[in-house]
């Protein structure tokens, strides 16, 4: 629906995100930081799905699901990184009220799908520590894909609710939104409609798709941590938990930035911390998501060396030039000999 400006109905057709503030001697510095980040966070990422995708050796549950977050986390990423870098480089902080709402709405459904899908990741690792011998029985291909299709599900029905009221709001001004990406309560705060019903859904979802995952999440790993204290040997103990360590990092970091900002009451003197604990969800999280997942892990370790050696190999594999030309010219002795021998007989 239009936006107009009851004051004198001038349709209102842009906001503009006002970020870490306008000093110019900042914009520069905050760009190098950025762009650092996003590079490396995609970069890493795409690595992920690589490995796992051309890799037969991790085609199992846990790398099918580190798969798709890794996927969901260059989107989710994607969303918010490159709209702030070019306000950086061009002092340009318009956002117009259509690519706002497309912002969110995407921005939103990538957050409930991780959620979701490391609420599923949990209960994978618990399957897999807890119930050894029933593992592959239960968690099957098509659990697998019923888990992470149902993630991505959710997050594009709720949000479209959610955009849906959002888009029936006016918005009269100010047009300047206090933060570095289109988020819910700074933006439903310059409208001038009754925004009561949206800040309830908006608060009801959050509720419901945070809380209960996050709390699987826990419960699984409450089950984990039993187990593994029960393993007699300390060699063993270790194992577990470095197969689950990388994991509860990363969810404990999204989680518990992700609550602070939209489960708890706010005030308006803390949305500057609201600012900075988003940045620990919508950037620090799919930064270190690979990093982690890469540099802890076995299995990625070692199927980053068996890409290498292969490479290595075809590289060595391949006849080089000055070698082509030698067996092409001891093929052409070899020829004249015969031919010489045949005509000496004859």
């Amino acid at each position: 629906m239009e936006n107009f400006d009851k004051g004198n109905g001038t349709p209102i057709t842009t906001f503009t995100l006002l970020g870490f503030g306008n000093d110019p001697k900042l914009q520069i510095p905050f760009f190098m930081v950025f762009v650092f980040i996003y590079t490396v966070t995609v970069v890493g990422n795409i690595i992920i799905i690589t490995l796992v995708v051309s890799d037969h050796h991790l085609h199992t549950p846990m790398y099918y699901f580190l798969g798709n977050l890794s996927c969901l986390e260059t989107c989710y990423t994607s969303t918010v990184l490159p709209r702030m870098l070019a306000s950086f480089v061009t002092g340009d902080r318009t956002i117009s009220v259509g690519g706002c709402f497309a912002q969110f709405f995407w921005f939103g459904t990538l957050a409930i799908a991780e959620c979701y899908l490391l609420a599923a990741m949990s209960y994978d690792r618990y399957l897999a520590i807890c119930k050894p011998l029933h593992y592959a029985t239960l968690m099957d291909g098509k659990l697998c894909f019923l888990l992470s299709a149902g993630s991505w599900l959710c997050g594009i029905t709720v949000m479209t609710i959610v955009v849906s009221l959002m888009s029936q709001l006016y918005y009269c001004g100010p047009s300047e939104i206090d933060h570095f990406f289109c988020e819910l309560a700074p933006v439903i705060n310059l409208s001038c409609s009754d925004t009561t019903m949206v800040a309830l859904v908006g608060l009801i979802v959050s509720v419901i798709d945070a809380i209960p995952s996050c709390l699987l999440t826990l419960m699984s790993y409450v089950c984990i941590i039993a187990t593994i204290l029960r393993i007699p040997s300390s060699t063993g103990r270790k194992k577990a938990f470095s197969t689950c360590s990388s994991h509860l990092i990363v969810v404990s970091i999204f989680y518990g930035s992700l609550i602070f900002v939209y489960v708890l009451p706010k005030k308006e003197a803390l949305w500057e911390v609201d600012k900075i604990f988003s940045v620990f969800y919508t950037v620090l999280t799919p930064l270190i998501n690979p990093l982690i997942y890469s540099l802890r892990n076995k299995e990625v370790k070692e199927s980053l060396r068996r890409i290498k050696s292969n490479q290595i190999k075809t590289l060595l594999a391949k006849p080089t030039g000055h070698s082509c030309t030698r067996v092409k010219s001891e093929n052409r002795d070899k020829r004249k000999k015969r031919t010489g021998k045949r005509r000496s007989v004859g």
